[in-house]
Protein backbone atom coordinates (compact mmCIF):
# COMPACT_ATOMS: atom_id res chain seq x y z
CA UNK A 1 0.00 0.00 0.00
CA UNK A 2 2.36 2.20 1.28
CA UNK A 3 4.95 1.79 -1.80
CA UNK A 4 1.59 2.67 -4.26
CA UNK A 5 1.33 5.86 -2.81
CA UNK A 6 4.96 6.45 -3.39
CA UNK A 7 4.69 5.86 -6.64
CA UNK A 8 1.64 8.06 -7.33
CA UNK A 9 3.30 10.70 -5.58
CA UNK A 10 6.61 10.38 -7.72
CA UNK A 11 4.04 10.41 -11.03
CA UNK A 12 2.44 13.11 -9.55
CA UNK A 13 5.56 15.15 -9.29
CA UNK A 14 6.99 13.88 -12.27
CA UNK A 15 3.65 15.13 -14.35
CA UNK A 16 3.59 18.59 -13.01
CA UNK A 17 6.91 19.37 -14.25
CA UNK A 18 9.75 21.65 -13.00
CA UNK A 19 7.44 23.79 -10.74
CA UNK A 20 6.28 21.15 -8.83
CA UNK A 21 10.19 20.61 -7.41
CA UNK A 22 10.60 24.32 -6.39
CA UNK A 23 7.01 23.60 -4.66
CA UNK A 24 8.19 20.85 -2.56
CA UNK A 25 11.44 23.40 -1.57
CA UNK A 26 9.49 25.99 -0.46
CA UNK A 27 7.29 23.64 1.70
CA UNK A 28 9.95 21.69 2.90
CA UNK A 29 11.46 25.33 4.22
CA UNK A 30 8.44 26.08 5.47
CA UNK A 31 8.20 23.31 7.25
CA UNK A 32 11.64 23.85 8.67
CA UNK A 33 10.55 27.16 9.52
CA UNK A 34 7.54 26.12 11.56
CA UNK A 35 9.18 22.96 13.48
CA UNK A 36 12.20 25.72 14.88
CA UNK A 37 9.50 27.97 16.05
CA UNK A 38 7.92 25.16 17.60
CA UNK A 39 10.82 23.81 19.66
CA UNK A 40 11.73 27.53 20.74
CA UNK A 41 8.30 27.95 21.98
CA UNK A 42 8.57 25.14 23.52
CA UNK A 43 11.49 26.30 25.58
CA UNK A 44 10.28 30.14 25.63
CA UNK A 45 6.77 29.16 27.12
CA UNK A 46 6.05 27.95 30.88
CA UNK A 47 3.20 27.81 32.99
CA UNK A 48 2.63 31.18 34.06
CA UNK A 49 0.05 31.37 36.78
CA UNK A 50 2.37 29.12 38.98
CA UNK A 51 5.39 31.09 37.98
CA UNK A 52 4.13 33.77 39.37
CA UNK A 53 2.30 32.39 42.40
CA UNK A 54 6.01 31.16 43.74
CA UNK A 55 6.88 34.39 42.87
CA UNK A 56 4.67 36.31 44.92
CA UNK A 57 5.45 34.00 47.40
CA UNK A 58 8.90 34.58 47.79
CA UNK A 59 8.61 38.23 47.14
CA UNK A 60 5.81 39.12 49.78
CA UNK A 61 8.57 36.82 52.35
CA UNK A 62 11.18 39.58 51.85
CA UNK A 63 13.21 36.55 49.75
CA UNK A 64 13.96 38.55 46.78
CA UNK A 65 17.52 36.74 45.74
CA UNK A 66 16.10 33.41 46.10
CA UNK A 67 12.69 34.89 43.51
CA UNK A 68 15.73 36.19 40.89
CA UNK A 69 17.25 32.51 41.76
CA UNK A 70 14.32 30.77 41.29
CA UNK A 71 13.63 33.21 37.92
CA UNK A 72 17.53 32.31 36.89
CA UNK A 73 16.64 28.34 36.94
CA UNK A 74 13.99 28.72 33.79
CA UNK A 75 15.26 29.46 30.08
CA UNK A 76 11.66 30.54 29.39
CA UNK A 77 10.89 34.30 28.16
CA UNK A 78 8.79 35.72 31.18
CA UNK A 79 11.00 34.41 33.99
CA UNK A 80 14.00 36.61 32.40
CA UNK A 81 11.63 39.53 31.86
CA UNK A 82 10.43 39.28 35.92
CA UNK A 83 14.16 38.84 36.90
CA UNK A 84 14.94 42.00 35.44
CA UNK A 85 12.02 43.59 36.92
CA UNK A 86 13.08 42.16 40.52
CA UNK A 87 16.90 43.16 40.48
CA UNK A 88 15.46 46.72 40.83
CA UNK A 89 13.11 45.85 43.42
CA UNK A 90 14.45 48.34 45.90
CA UNK A 91 14.09 51.59 43.37
CA UNK A 92 11.31 53.27 42.41
CA UNK A 93 8.35 52.08 39.99
CA UNK A 94 9.08 54.26 37.13
CA UNK A 95 12.78 52.17 37.43
CA UNK A 96 11.11 49.13 37.89
CA UNK A 97 8.50 49.67 34.92
CA UNK A 98 11.92 50.69 32.66
CA UNK A 99 13.96 47.47 33.58
CA UNK A 100 10.49 45.25 32.78
CA UNK A 101 10.11 47.64 29.06
CA UNK A 102 13.55 47.05 28.21
CA UNK A 103 13.26 43.57 28.86
CA UNK A 104 9.63 42.76 26.92
CA UNK A 105 11.33 44.38 24.12
CA UNK A 106 14.39 42.66 23.96
CA UNK A 107 11.69 39.29 23.67
CA UNK A 108 9.02 40.09 21.61
CA UNK A 109 12.13 40.21 18.07
CA UNK A 110 12.72 36.84 19.56
CA UNK A 111 9.52 35.53 19.87
CA UNK A 112 8.26 37.32 16.54
CA UNK A 113 11.67 35.92 14.24
CA UNK A 114 10.74 34.16 10.65
CA UNK A 115 6.94 33.79 11.25
CA UNK A 116 6.52 36.23 8.75
CA UNK A 117 8.56 33.79 6.33
CA UNK A 118 5.62 31.37 6.60
CA UNK A 119 3.14 33.56 5.08
CA UNK A 120 5.29 34.81 2.24
CA UNK A 121 6.09 31.23 1.51
CA UNK A 122 2.67 30.61 1.55
CA UNK A 123 1.70 33.21 -0.85
CA UNK A 124 4.55 31.87 -3.32
CA UNK A 125 3.75 28.28 -2.46
CA UNK A 126 0.07 29.27 -4.71
CA UNK A 127 1.76 31.57 -7.18
CA UNK A 128 3.91 28.78 -8.39
CA UNK A 129 0.92 26.50 -8.34
CA UNK A 130 -0.69 29.03 -10.87
CA UNK A 131 2.57 29.66 -12.52
CA UNK A 132 3.40 26.33 -13.04
CA UNK A 133 -0.60 25.59 -14.38
CA UNK A 134 0.19 28.36 -16.52
CA UNK A 135 3.62 26.74 -18.83
CA UNK A 136 2.17 23.69 -18.63
CA UNK A 137 -1.33 25.14 -20.61
CA UNK A 138 0.91 26.18 -22.79
CA UNK A 139 2.87 23.70 -23.78
CA UNK A 140 -0.31 21.41 -24.29
CA UNK A 141 -1.72 23.46 -26.59
CA UNK A 142 1.83 23.99 -28.51
CA UNK A 143 1.39 19.96 -28.37
CA UNK A 144 -1.44 20.09 -30.24
CA UNK A 145 0.23 21.16 -33.55
CA UNK A 146 0.15 18.87 -36.29
CA UNK A 147 -1.80 15.82 -34.33
CA UNK A 148 -4.62 14.08 -35.55
CA UNK A 149 -7.75 16.06 -34.94
CA UNK A 150 -9.58 13.10 -33.76
CA UNK A 151 -6.86 12.84 -31.09
CA UNK A 152 -6.52 16.48 -29.93
CA UNK A 153 -9.57 16.51 -27.52
CA UNK A 154 -7.94 13.06 -25.39
CA UNK A 155 -4.01 14.70 -25.71
CA UNK A 156 -5.66 17.85 -24.47
CA UNK A 157 -7.31 16.51 -21.82
CA UNK A 158 -4.45 15.19 -20.49
CA UNK A 159 -2.25 17.69 -20.88
CA UNK A 160 -4.78 19.93 -18.78
CA UNK A 161 -4.96 17.81 -16.18
CA UNK A 162 -1.22 17.22 -15.71
CA UNK A 163 -1.14 21.06 -15.94
CA UNK A 164 -3.27 21.30 -12.81
CA UNK A 165 -1.16 19.18 -10.65
CA UNK A 166 0.74 22.26 -10.04
CA UNK A 167 -1.92 24.28 -8.82
CA UNK A 168 -3.34 21.38 -6.69
CA UNK A 169 0.28 21.07 -4.76
CA UNK A 170 1.41 24.98 -4.46
CA UNK A 171 -2.54 24.88 -2.73
CA UNK A 172 -1.75 21.96 -0.29
CA UNK A 173 1.69 23.20 0.51
CA UNK A 174 -0.04 26.86 0.65
CA UNK A 175 -2.63 25.60 3.29
CA UNK A 176 0.09 23.26 5.39
CA UNK A 177 2.00 26.52 6.02
CA UNK A 178 -0.79 28.88 6.84
CA UNK A 179 -2.25 26.03 9.54
CA UNK A 180 1.12 26.05 10.86
CA UNK A 181 1.51 29.81 10.59
CA UNK A 182 -1.99 30.36 12.35
CA UNK A 183 -0.75 27.77 15.54
CA UNK A 184 2.25 29.56 16.01
CA UNK A 185 1.33 32.57 15.78
CA UNK A 186 -1.56 32.03 18.54
CA UNK A 187 1.77 30.59 20.97
CA UNK A 188 3.76 33.57 20.01
CA UNK A 189 0.63 36.30 21.04
CA UNK A 190 0.41 33.69 24.27
CA UNK A 191 3.65 33.87 25.45
CA UNK A 192 3.95 38.01 24.36
CA UNK A 193 0.49 38.75 26.22
CA UNK A 194 1.63 36.95 29.77
CA UNK A 195 4.45 38.31 29.51
CA UNK A 196 2.58 42.04 29.32
CA UNK A 197 0.53 40.42 32.21
CA UNK A 198 2.41 39.29 34.54
CA UNK A 199 4.89 42.11 34.34
CA UNK A 200 1.90 44.03 35.59
CA UNK A 201 1.26 42.50 38.42
CA UNK A 202 5.24 41.75 39.25
CA UNK A 203 4.58 46.11 39.69
CA UNK A 204 1.51 45.20 42.01
CA UNK A 205 3.41 42.75 43.95
CA UNK A 206 6.41 44.89 44.71
CA UNK A 207 4.10 47.52 45.79
CA UNK A 208 2.25 45.63 47.66
CA UNK A 209 5.92 44.54 49.35
CA UNK A 210 6.65 48.15 49.86
CA UNK A 211 3.34 49.19 51.55
CA UNK A 212 3.92 46.26 54.24
CA UNK A 213 7.40 47.35 54.90
CA UNK A 214 6.83 50.55 56.19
Amino acid sequence: MSVGIINNFINFMYDGGFFMLVILLVFFLGICIALERALKYLKYDINSSSFMNEIQKLVLANKTKEAIQYCSGSKALLPRVIKNGLKRANQDTAQVQNAIDASALEIIPMVEQRLGYLNLFANISTLLGLLGTIFGLMDAFAGLEGVDPSQRAALLSAGISKAMNTTAFGLISAICIMVAHAKLNAKSEKIISEVDQYAVKLLDILGTMKIVNK
